[in-house]
């Protein structure tokens, strides 16, 4: 009796016996991807075997060592009649999840236009009220980053029937295309929202294309960043250095005094400076610097450098030695300063201040602002600040670790944790902070791969041109946001499997964040199921004209409003010689009129905000482009 007793005291002193685990993404309500084989991923105790139901079809798995595991299913046809998933281990513990379909699911990601969300869209909030179907389901993926690709979301994420709860705060453009998909289809249509507003599309490339296009080293900075990131800002800072050098001609960091200085009015956001440039204009490039005395001994202790929140990005140095590197408003600044970078007496501190929206400036309170001496006193920081605004407007060069920007942090915690859950394809939102900086098709052809990789090759991608924002002008000329169209453009006129939506017309000049977002969907939506866009093909000499032919064409091309179609461009190498020139439409094909003048390239479109005219018999646009003159 006693030994029964004992055994029976230890065994419910005992831990419980662990159940395997799923992966995020599988939750109740979950959509599963019909004609495709279904990959469930998870994890258990090493080397345990399991067996897994979906809808009364059995598959067994064996835990690798590491205790993740993968059982594959067969492809299912789409269907509303919900199913369940259970993964039973060894011991007869179980995961399960219930109340699953089966149809189509759609990633939607980029930035803040695909994060811009329903209720804040042109008739969102009716379409919310009258949002409820069980068809349709969305998943929202919270904004949290990783330096390298995780297991799980940063929080938990469910899948839940669309209602005007479910709906109200998930991207516009999405539901929008979800919704009419559910229409067309009549099929379960699963949708995901996973977005960051601001964000570069590197960070949300896999590690594979981030080396790829940024080499070893940088991968290198990356992972050192995790470890010991004075070591990497150590690292990363030379090509900073040389770029802000190249830009400026001088390095201020080892030259402070070469600068004018004038005493900060107060520590807090510059749109507070009364008097100063920076009150009514925060964007650029500001230099901040104070100096600070220690003695021998708290020089030969070191310490932290505490700067408190920056509006957007610092690099951070003392005495001419990079210490800190960061790219968040919302994230204060401690930076730790090892003894050999401090001396007895004056130390300065320097730090480029970088602000592209907002307010910018050091924006914390001032008793935020110190020198911790390891071990010892705490050196307030908080007044005695000079500034000098920089003639370099240009950004200077991102770190890997970016909190914006950085490589893969976003794919790493907002994309890897799908695992292989499988996917009709992606639709992609993005390329606003891409402007300005060379290489996006060849950055979009790397996220395609990289993100076909988890959810399924031969996936579809549709990307979003970005749409008309910003000044007008009435003569040809240099175009950040018409270069990164072109981009787009390329990018998917290189994949057989991409589509590109146009919406020259529905964007909002004064407005970077265009409230239509039901056009967008739409269009989205003409993408997803396969149906002709127009692509720019060939631009050829034909006779005395330049002959540009379209695919995707329905109903022939048309110049609203005049016999001409506006906004084309015949270009030879210089931007100085792009003029504007006579075009007719006819069938499927734009004529341009020979003027005499050298042509080896035709633009359409080509400003930030153009005003176009030139559509098929449904309404859509001809998109923004850039085609090379054949023979």
């Amino acid at each position: 009796m006693i030994r029964y007793a004992a055994f029976l005291a230890a065994l419910l002193a005992s831990p419980a016996l662990a159940a395997p685990s799923l992966g995020p993404v599988w939750t109740d309500h979950a959509v599963i991807q019909r004609d495709r084989p279904v990959v469930v991923e998870g994890t258990a105790k090493p080397g345990e075997m399991l067996h897994g139901t979906l809808g009364g079809v059995a598959a067994n798995a064996t835990a690798a060592k590491d205790g993740s595991f993968a059982l594959t299913f067969p492809p299912r046809p789409a269907s509303s009649d919900p199913i369940a998933l259970t993964i039973t281990g060894a011991d007869g513990t179980a995961a399960a999840v219930s109340d699953l379909l089966v149809g189509d699911v759609w990633l939607c990601g980029g930035q803040s236009n695909m994060e811009f969300s329903l209720w804040n869209s042109a008739g969102g909030p009716l379409a919310a009220q009258q949002s409820a179907d069980d068809g349709l389901r969305v998943l929202m993926i919270p904004k949290v980053t990783a330096l390298t690709p995780q297991k799980d979301f940063g929080g938990k994420v469910a899948w839940a029937a669309a209602s005007p709860d479910s709906v109200k705060d998930f991207s516009g453009a999405c539901y929008f295309m979800a919704r009419q998909l559910r229409r067309d289809l009549k099929i379960p249509i699963g949708a995901i929202h996973s977005n960051w507003g601001g964000s570069q599309i590197r960070a949300w490339l896999t590690p594979q294309g981030g080396a790829k296009l940024y080499g070893a080293g940088a991968m290198a900075q990356l992972a050192e960043y995790g470890k010991d990131p004075l070591a990497a800002v150590t690292a990363f800072a030379p090509g900073w250095e040389t770029w802000w050098t190249e830009h400026d001609h001088q390095s201020p960091w080892t030259n402070p005094d070469n600068l004018a200085w004038q005493p900060v009015p107060q520590i807090s956001a510059w749109g507070e400076w009364k008097g100063t440039p920076l009150a009514t204009n925060g964007n650029g490039n500001v230099w901040m610097r104070r100096t600070f005395t220690l003695t021998p001994a708290q020089a030969k202790a070191g310490g932290t450098l505490n700067i408190g929140l920056v509006d957007d990005i610092d690099m951070t140095f003392v005495n001419g030695r990079p210490v800190g590197n960061t790219s968040s408003w919302s994230d204060e600044r401690h930076y730790r300063i090892p003894a050999s970078f401090l001396k007895a007496g004056a130390n300065d501190v320097m730090v480029l201040v970088t602000n592209s929206y907002g307010a910018g400036g050091m924006e914390s309170k001032p008793d935020r602002l110190s020198f911790d001496v390891t071990g010892g006193a705490s050196i307030a920081l908080g007044e005695g600040w000079r500034y000098s605004i920089s003639k370099v407007t240009d950004y200077p060069p991102r770190a890997p670790w970016d909190g914006i920007a950085g490589i893969g942090l976003m794919y790493n915690k907002m994309i890897a944790p799908f695992g292989h859950f499988a996917m009709t394809g992606m639709a992609w939102y993005q390329g606003e902070s891409d402007v300005g900086i060379p290489g996006y098709a060849d950055r979009l052809r790397e996220l395609f791969a990289g993100w076909r990789q988890q959810i399924g090759q031969g996936a579809k991608m549709l990307v979003v041109q970005l749409p008309n924002w910003g000044p007008t002008t009435e003569h040809p000329t240099e175009s950040g946001w018409a270069e990164i169209r072109n981009e787009e453009f390329k990018a998917v006129a290189a994949d057989k499997d991409a589509a590109l939506i146009p919406t020259l017309d529905i964007g909002e000049n004064n407005n970077l964040h265009p409230t239509d977002k039901l056009d967008v969907g739409l269009r989205l939506a003409m993408g997803a199921e396969g149906k002709a866009l127009i692509m720019p093909v060939s631009a050829t000499r034909q006779g005395g004209a330049v002959v540009v032919g379209f695919s995707g064409v329905e109903g022939g091309l048309h110049t609203w409003s005049s016999g001409h179609a506006i906004g084309v461009e015949l270009c030879a190498e210089t931007q100085q010689s792009c003029r504007y020139a006579a075009a007719t439409a006819t069938g499927d094909t734009l004529s341009i009129a020979d003027d005499g003048k050298a042509a080896t390239r035709v633009r359409y479109a080509w400003i930030d905000s153009p005003a176009v005219n030139l559509y098929d018999a449904r309404a859509l646009p001809v998109p923004g482009f850039e085609l090379p003159i054949t023979q």
